[in-house]
């Protein structure tokens, strides 16, 4: 027979929120009470303190303190009837109270032992944790964890100091990003998606009503029409429009770049400088294969690997008379999908590079407007070991793009192969369920106000809950993400049908 010892202090009168009572050795930052009623972890609750009023504070764990011996056990186990007297203790991280000045702050005396512990008034919640419902600047990304509190991220604030995702494979980065990309949309915020996997084109598409979208306040809706796809490859998408750039507008440095020149860009420069001089004198138009025919014209032994890579970028055929323009692919309040399902990651790496580098030179001078860039697999466009073609573009996005307003939005499942200059720069972070030692020593390092207690919080978190930081939240917080208003576009394949 299991009895629990629970008997309420008779000098305290019973409150509908009531869920314990504060004992033991008690400090002013961390404290324990026993536990009346139930309550779960990550909830929040309120203590009262003399000198600060009510005070709100974050369930770390609950534990279960029971006298079964080993002995009792094995008594247990044969089938005996035993006593086991269990009592229930929970351990509280103090968040703080708001001051006179409306500052959070951290009580600077202990709590007194026999303090009685409630579930936390939502509108207290609100005030401390200064959760506003700000929908005409904010970004609804889902509720506060155990409660049914709406969470706005501040969309200027995101795009001002850029944004990261992250989360271990199919820990849900590309649902939530889909969630932020419509708030992004409904708030006409002008976008552009590098998409290397074809996951994004599904936003035009209207979702199913899912479990708890009531909850939420969710409703199922498509956005076709301020959304427009371009693909370097129409035929894998057709969907899409055509994705093309001018080779009369690129240079020798420009066009090595494409072909990954690196120590080769010397080697080759003066006389793919030559060929292009020559061509110009004759005409504006020309393509990779004339470029190609005139350096075999030469015979230069030394320009063997140079026509080779040449001949690489005709057979992409991403080249064309008239290039895609940057007016048609950025529009002011649009969100503009470049999908690179099926082009070759070095190709993609080198669309992405011309691509982040003409939105950053364009933005500098307000030639486009104000807008967000959403990277998918960013790992793969910003590595920290060794470099790609688009390395340097990011990291310069990253340290200068807030000052021109250029955001961007870093979605990885691999935070540790992330350049650090790059992701010490995103001060919103959306942090999902990760387990890679790696990965998580990364985000430790670069997420401010992370406790230790929620670094480990980060290795058990179910799907759909995220660790949320920065963008006006003023600590880091426990989210249920909302419920996608279109459909999601990055499921899984299922090898084994129901």
């Amino acid at each position: 027979m299991v009895t629990e010892a629970h008997s309420r202090p008779s000098s305290h009168s019973a409150g509908s929120g009531f869920v314990g009572v504060v004992y033991g050795d008690v400090g002013s930052t961390a404290l324990k009470f026993s536990v009346i009623h139930p309550v779960e972890r990550n909830e929040f609750v309120q203590i009262p303190h003399d000198m600060c009023g009510l005070v709100v504070g974050r369930v770390e764990e609950v534990e279960r303190h029971t006298d079964l011996s080993l002995d009792k056990a094995q008594l247990l186990g044969a089938g005996e009837a035993v006593d086991i007297e269990e009592k229930m203790s929970a351990s509280v991280a103090i968040v703080g109270f708001r001051d006179d000045r409306d500052l959070l702050q951290v009580p600077r005396t202990p709590f007194k032992a026999g303090a009685q512990v409630e579930h936390a008034d939502e509108e207290l919640i609100k005030r401390v944790l200064g959760l506003r419902d700000d929908r005409h600047h904010g970004a609804y990304i889902g509720l506060l964890a155990g409660h049914g509190i709406k969470v706005y991220l501040d969309i200027n604030a995101m795009v001002q100091k850029h944004v990261s995702v992250l989360a271990k494979t199919g820990g849900g980065k590309s649902y939530v990003t889909g969630v932020m990309i419509e708030e992004l949309m409904k708030h006409h915020v002008t976008c552009v998606v590098l998409d290397p996997h074809g996951e994004y084109a599904s936003l035009t598409e209207k979702g199913k009503v899912g479990h708890g979208s009531e909850r939420f306040g969710v409703d199922p809706r498509g956005y076709r029409d301020v959304i427009q796809v371009f693909s370097p490859d129409i035929k894998i998408n057709p969907h899409a429009r055509p994705l093309k750039f001018t080779l009369s507008n690129l240079d020798a440095r420009d066009i090595l770049s494409l072909t990954g020149g690196g120590g080769k860009l010397r080697q080759h420069l003066s006389a793919l400088r030559k060929t292009l001089d020559f061509l110009r004198q004759t005409s504006r138009d020309y393509s990779m294969m004339d470029i190609i025919r005139v350096l075999e014209k030469d015979e230069d032994p030394q320009s063997a690997s140079l026509v080779d890579d040449l001949e690489y970028l005709a057979e992409v055929d991403i080249f064309a008379r008239e290039g895609t323009r940057i007016d048609e692919l950025v529009r002011k309040g649009q969100t503009t999908i470049i999908d690179l399902k099926g082009t070759p990651p070095d190709i993609q790496e080198l669309i992405v590079n011309r691509l982040c580098t003409a939105l950053f030179e364009l933005r500098k001078v307000n030639k486009i407007p104000p807008m967000m860039l959403v990277v998918e697999e960013a790992h793969n466009f910003c590595p920290q070991v060794g470099q790609v073609a688009s390395s340097k573009v990011f990291r310069t996005i990253a340290s200068e793009g807030r000052k021109f307003g250029l955001g961007v939005l870093i979605v990885t499942q691999r935070a540790a192969k992330v350049d650090k200059n790059v992701l010490s720069q995103c001060n919103t972070q959306i942090i999902l369920k990760v387990t890679n030692p790696n990965d998580l020593k990364a985000i430790s390092s670069s997420v401010e106000g992370l406790t230790p207690g929620m670094e480990d919080e980060i290795q058990r978190l179910p799907i759909g809950v995220a660790i949320v930081t920065g963008a006006g939240l003023q600590m880091p917080m426990m989210i249920e993400v909302r419920p996608r208003e279109t459909r999601h576009g990055g499921e899984s394949v299922k090898v084994i049908e129901d």
